[in-house]
């Protein structure tokens, strides 16, 4: 047995069941035992595409999604899609071959070599690990796997030179040590929570995606201190839709903005209070939190990152709600508080009024797939409907709406983690709702789709170039350049990759295509053109 094998070997134990990469010269020795695994393997048409279907699995799943590529331009490639899952916290094992130990930081040209690919990855993972010998390999998973269920999950890259690739490893030690799950709260610290919640008159809760596994419990709290609770995008679906001490995603708006500014007791859960969540709108920094603010959160670089903690609570954040909720039963007052439920219908009824015609006519579009296609999950990318929807779309439940307008922001993100997201949750729809300009990032993969027969759908919004920034650009006095590209027929390429193809013409129409869409294993590219009667209503 060689390395390579026993390194498949190890992550079929550890419970990886699909893995995205692209074989080449210096990867091949990590094939050879995927014939005779359950690992299913799936060959995207760019290590970018790979990064992104390894994201949207483990979006869905919560399980990380395991790559391998090769060395050099696989690495570089793949790098963006790291990125994006480094700003979202979502678990990656990126498996990278590198040149012989003896050529490493030697600069001799060899093939695809780069000066440090180590630390090339180092600044977008938890860690970058060079394997020296292949004893090191189940310990340097077990340490992979620990960051991915027992930490802030964030992607891990692991290169292997190739003389350590090919080495035996038959009389290595294979057993995997124990892997931690996240930890629990310090009492003490529950106890200073505790306090400040049962003096508060005016609570709110702010929730990012380090809350979603808590869903239960984080409904129990909020109704128990009737505070009004706002969820980012990653987030969306942790509170009933329409409950009503749910903000939605508004907390960007003034109206919400104010609401933070006089309460007296923020809990923060899992969320970096950072502007991509908190300031879309006018990013002007003018977000703040005059209040007694609790923070709780897996990483403890993070309990200070942007606003100071009053009170910093290092834990997984079902366990540490769960704790606040045992210490808070029979303590509250019902009186203390002003209601909640009013405090929210306030502030939606103030913003009701404000939101632009084009916002409401992307909800529509959205609610139009929601319904049509019950327990959807929405993939987007960096698009108009997309940022109009962080704000208003309201998820069924949590693990059902993410995109990458929001952390590092990139373009063509959705196509390739929606074929992740429909291989996680094979049974659910999924649609990756994506421009005509982001589209073109990662049109191959439409291949990829075809091949894995992942029966999503790919809601093309074409607005027949870089709508938003040319929008930008003329709100500044800029003459729009590089901005109106040439956009090519959709519908012809994506037929000629063996996807259906369709415009809509109607709402109703749009309804049916989507439905008809989900009843196969071939992919479907549905194009809405900008001002049809689909997003108007007309």
């Amino acid at each position: 047995m060689t390395c390579g094998e026993l390194l498949v070997q190890l992550l079929q134990e550890l419970g990886v069941e699909v893995v995205f990469g692209i074989p080449g010269v210096h990867t091949v020795e990590l094939y050879r035992a995927l014939p005779s695994m359950r690992i299913k393997h799936i060959t995207p048409r760019h290590e970018q595409g790979a990064g992104f279907m390894a994201d949207g699995y483990a979006r869905v799943t919560g399980k990380p999604g395991v790559c391998f590529v090769i060395t050099g331009p696989g690495m570089t490639n793949i790098m963006t899609a790291m990125a994006q899952a480094y700003a979202d916290s979502i678990p990656m094992l990126v498996v990278s071959s590198v040149g012989r130990t003896e050529q490493l930081g030697m600069n001799g040209g060899r093939l695809h070599e780069l000066r440090s690919q180590r630390n090339l990855a180092a600044g977008v993972t938890a860690f970058s690990h060079t394997l020296m010998r292949p004893e090191e390999l189940p310990a340097v998973l077990c340490r992979a796997f620990g960051v991915f269920h027992g930490a802030r999950p964030r992607p891990v890259h692991l290169e292997i030179p190739l003389d350590v690739i090919t080495t035996t490893a038959n009389n290595i030690e294979r057993k995997l040590g124990a892997i931690p799950n996240r930890p629990g709260p310090c009492p003490e610290d529950i106890g200073r929570a505790v306090a400040a919640l049962q003096a508060a008159h005016r609570p709110v809760i702010l929730l990012g995606g380090g809350a979603v596994d808590a869903g239960a419990e984080i409904l129990a709290l909020a109704e128990a201190l009737d505070a009004p609770t706002a969820c980012t995008a990653n987030a969306k679906g942790l509170l009933p839709k329409m409950h009503p001490l749910s903000l939605g995603s508004y907390q960007s708006t003034g109206e919400v903005r104010e609401l933070i500014k006089t309460s007296d007791v923020v809990l923060a859960i899992g969320t970096e209070l950072g502007e991509t969540d908190y300031d879309t709108l006018a990013f002007d920094g003018n977000f703040r939190i005059p209040g007694t603010l609790i923070r709780v959160d897996v990483d403890p670089e993070q309990l200070n990152c942007n606003f100071m903690a009053d009170v910093a609570i290092i834990s997984d954040a079902r366990l540490a709600v769960q704790a606040l909720l045992n210490r808070l039963e029979g303590s509250l007052r019902s009186s203390r508080h002003i209601g909640g439920a009013q405090r929210v219908a306030d502030v939606r009824r103030q913003i009701a009024p404000t939101l632009p015609t084009a916002w409401r006519n992307h909800l529509r579009i959205l609610q139009t797939l929601e319904d049509a296609l019950p327990d959807l999950i929405l993939v987007g990318d960096s698009t108009q409907p997309i940022y109009s929807g962080n704000f208003l779309y309201e998820s069924s439940r949590p693990r059902s709406w993410f995109n990458s307008a929001t952390g590092y922001g990139t373009l063509g993100y959705a196509l390739p983690a929606a074929v992740g997201a429909k291989l996680g949750s094979p049974h659910r729809p999924v649609v990756a709702l994506i421009g005509d300009g982001g589209l073109q990032f990662t049109l191959s993969e439409l291949a990829s789709a075809v091949e894995a027969k992942t029966g999503i759908i790919i809601l093309v919004w074409n607005n027949h170039g870089y709508g938003e920034i040319k929008s930008y650009m003329q709100q500044r006095g800029i003459q729009p350049i590089g901005v109106d590209i040439y956009t090519p027929d959709f519908l012809t390429i994506a037929r000629g990759f063996g996807c259906h193809a369709d415009r809509a013409m109607s709402v109703d129409h749009l309804r049916n295509l989507v439905q008809t869409a989900n009843r196969t294993d071939r992919p479907s590219v549905i194009e809405v053109l900008e001002g049809s009667s689909v997003v108007t209503g007309g």
